[in-house]
């Protein structure tokens, strides 16, 4: 992992307290406190990888907002058509892993939004496959539009579509 100077820890660091900020006040006007939070541990798990370690492949705009999206519709479907929650939960998240391995979007946070959909409590149950929209891709975009933001302030070019991270 590459180590960040001062200047771009401190971007990081602001970027994650703006990004999760944002997501956290967007799930809890959404979802109720209990749902709120369990979709709240992949968010913060993503920042981590986002902020944390920016340059690494599992940072990559792709892989957070596909990896939480394919994962989520994964997560939905299995609480839909499995009716166990135990083995719901135990086939989200090779079936995750393997939906993001073929799309190039690994990112391993998907594999807790995956199981949120099927733990997650009857707001999240509620919502059906609108979890994959609300709030599953719009944290994933708030964290992206952060991580974009800070990114300027950063040695990198967060709009660096020649980049070798991006899927081919």
């Amino acid at each position: 992992m590459e180590k960040m100077n001062r200047t771009e820890l401190g971007a990081s660091i602001f970027g994650a307290f703006l990004g999760t900020l944002t997501a956290s006040f967007f799930s809890f006007m959404t979802l109720d406190i209990i749902s709120s939070s369990v979709i709240m541990a992949s968010t913060g798990a993503s920042a981590m990888v986002i902020f944390g370690a920016p340059h690494s492949p599992a940072a990559q705009p792709w892989n957070l907002v596909g990896g939480h999206v394919v994962s989520a519709i994964i997560g939905v479907s299995c609480y839909k058509f499995v009716p166990n929650a135990l083995l719901a939960s135990s086939l989200a998240i090779p079936i995750a892993m393997l939906a993001m391995h073929l799309l190039r979007c690994t990112h391993a946070p998907g594999g807790a939004t995956a199981i949120t959909a099927i733990i997650g409590g009857e707001a999240i149950h509620e919502l059906g496959y609108a979890f994959v929209i609300i709030p599953v891709f719009f944290n994933a975009i708030i964290l992206l539009s952060a991580a974009m933001s800070v990114g300027y302030f950063r040695e990198i070019n967060p709009f660096d579509i020649e980049s070798k991270t991006w899927p081919e």
